[in-house]
């Protein structure tokens, strides 16, 4: 009887020590959960502030941006110091670039190490392929390197300028008018290079502290840049405008010493057509740099690892077939990053309407270079031709948008359609087309009050000028918010193609209105009753603000508009790329 209790006895005992020792293991496994979440929502906690911190940093340094460049204007002593601050924010730049560019040749080199080291085995395994989001259509970044070249020249040519002030006694220079065009001009290399050739191969998020302050300063950088060239174009024209006034401002001639100098002469003459390339190349480089920062997430680890939702694991076979693009009737290729197709079908009409805008707008110009160097009574005649040149093409181009919004709105609207890699926003190309807007709407506004409260030569004709460009501007926005995101949903559409000949009409009288904004209307003098209406200083400013936003809405309007000319009226095919190939 004894043994049989002092079995039981063992047995409640066993039973005992089990269950203490499995809530012994349940409370640690609590514990370790519950330190699990600590750790995540620290993570996010510092996530999220590292996200603060660096916009606030940018803010901080774009104010700086506009305080030095204006105390310069209006100090009666030319200061130099704060050249510096540009050329902090151009190696501040510099370096962060070719940060990223060590970590990437470092984790180049491993992999190749690692494939070298056991390269039998890697071919069996899987590998990880990214998903790429692209920032910006071809011809935006193609486009963005043009302006990055005009940059450049500009820069170039304030380089040169400092050795002519540097000879001349009466001109005070500074080694630091040399070092900051210099910076700059490696800084657009460096910067083009990073933004539309190499960005897709950088992991941002395995840095994410350093990439967010490092983009964020990228961002700075280009908008300080932006806003010193417009203060410095402003101060130039107004230099110009008491020349040729011959006002005699000996002040600013003095201090900004642009009297009788070559290069000075070569800077002020090139400087109206190169400055806009700078302003402009800032915006889509601003633009672009913040999608990016957007896009630096803190990634989540779960119990297999680290997941990533851009990343797809693709065997040999269907990298082949995602490169190529076989259709599923076999060995045809339908689409590829690489290869491409443009069907210029059912679009002669626009094409032909379009050469004879082009021929009106070059006459246009030839008469207003003509007219300008002639005697002074004929400026008016210039402006005369001009406006009608403009006012035609308005009228005829608001016309053709809204034939071609009515004629595209029976194609399927599909806002599932990735572009930029962004599903769901209103893309990358969009928004750079409304923020370019706002100059379009700035100069329009500010010429109508200019010509309700002014009265002079040809004013009721530059006022309807400016309101048929209002009402252009806002109907081809609309237009091309639209039809951005327009399929065709049949072969019969694809057939007949609805408005491509208006499109292919419109790109060619945006490209039109862009050499005419380019050419004649950036500088404050082509509107003579507004600048003695606004001052010199306020109505230059409003231009210099304006005209450059307005110049890249026109030149941006035509890649947009190709690129529904190009994209509307094909049908989205949905295959699947894996399957054996033969």
């Amino acid at each position: 009887m004894s043994v049989a209790v002092r079995y039981d006895f063992d047995i409640v005992r066993f039973v005992e020590l089990f269950n203490d020792s499995s809530e012994t293991s349940k409370k640690e496994e609590l514990d370790s959960k519950e330190l699990g979440k600590i750790k995540r929502n620290r993570r996010i906690g510092e996530d999220a502030l590292s996200i603060i911190l660096s916009a606030l940093y940018a803010k901080l340094v774009v104010v700086l941006g506009i305080a030095f460049p204006v105390i310069e204007v209006i100090s009666t002593e030319r200061p130099y110091f704060y050249q510096s601050f540009y050329i902090y924010l151009y190696l501040g730049s510099i370096v962060f670039v070719t940060y990223m560019y060590a970590t990437l040749v470092k984790e180049k080199a491993l992999v190749e190490m690692i494939n070298s080291y056991n390269n039998e085995k890697l071919n069996a395994i899987r590998t990880p392929n990214k998903i790429v989001p692209k920032y910006g259509s071809f011809y935006l970044r193609l486009g963005a390197i043009a302006f990055g070249i005009g940059s450049m020249v500009y820069s170039g040519l304030e380089f040169g300028r400092y050795f002519e002030l540097k000879n001349n006694p009466e001109c005070n220079s500074n080694i630091l008018q040399a070092l900051t065009p210099v910076t700059r001009m490696v800084l657009t290399l460096v910067q083009v290079q990073f933004i539309f050739l190499n960005s897709k191969d950088i992991d941002f998020n395995k840095h994410k502290l350093v990439a967010r302050f490092g983009i964020m300063h990228m961002i700075a950088t280009n908008l300080s840049e932006w806003l010193y060239v417009l203060v410095e174009e402003t101060k130039h024209e107004i230099v110009h405008l008491s020349e040729h006034r011959n006002t005699g401002n000996i002040s600013l001639n003095k201090k900004f010493c642009q009297e009788g100098l070559v290069m000075s002469s070569l800077v002020a003459n090139a400087s109206p057509f190169l400055f806009p390339c700078t302003i402009e190349y800032s915006l889509i480089c601003a633009v672009i740099l913040f999608e990016m920062w957007k896009r630096v997430k803190m990634t989540e680890k779960g119990k297999d690892g680290e997941k990533d939702k851009n990343v797809r694991f693709d065997t040999g076979n269907q990298k082949v077939a995602t490169h190529f693009q076989f259709n599923q009737y076999g060995g045809k290729v339908v689409n590829s990053n690489h290869h491409f197709t443009i069907d210029c079908s059912n679009a002669h009409k626009g094409l032909f309407a379009g050469i004879l805008v082009i021929v009106l707008t070059i006459i246009s110009l030839i008469m207003f270079f003509v007219f300008t160097n002639t005697p002074r009574h004929s400026e008016n005649v210039a402006i005369f031709e001009v406006n009608i040149v403009e006012l035609i093409l308005y009228i005829v181009t608001s016309i053709a948008a809204l034939i071609a919004a009515v004629k595209m709105r029976n194609l399927k609207y599909d806002r599932k359609i990735g572009h930029e890699g962004n599903s769901t926003g209103i893309g990358l190309d969009c928004i750079l087309l409304v923020v370019a807007q706002t100059g379009m709407f700035i100069y329009c506004v500010f010429s109508v009050i200019g010509c309700c409260f002014t009265v002079g030569n040809n004013n009721e004709l530059e006022l309807a000028t400016e309101i048929f460009s209002f009402i252009q501007t806002c109907i081809q926005t609309i237009f091309v918010l639209d039809a951005w995101w327009r399929r065709c949903k049949n072969i019969e559409q694809v057939r007949l193609k609805p408005g491509k000949e208006l499109i292919t009409f419109l790109i060619i009288a945006n490209m039109a209105m862009w050499a005419i904004n380019t050419l004649e209307k950036n500088r404050a003098e082509f509107m003579p009753n507004h600048l003695q209406f606004f001052g010199d200083w306020a109505w230059t400013i409003i231009t210099h603000v304006s005209m450059p936003l307005a110049i890249f809405y026109r030149f941006h309007s035509t890649i947009c508009l190709f690129e529904i000319w190009k994209t509307a009226y094909k049908i989205k095919t949905k295959y699947d790329t894996a399957f054996p190939l033969v």
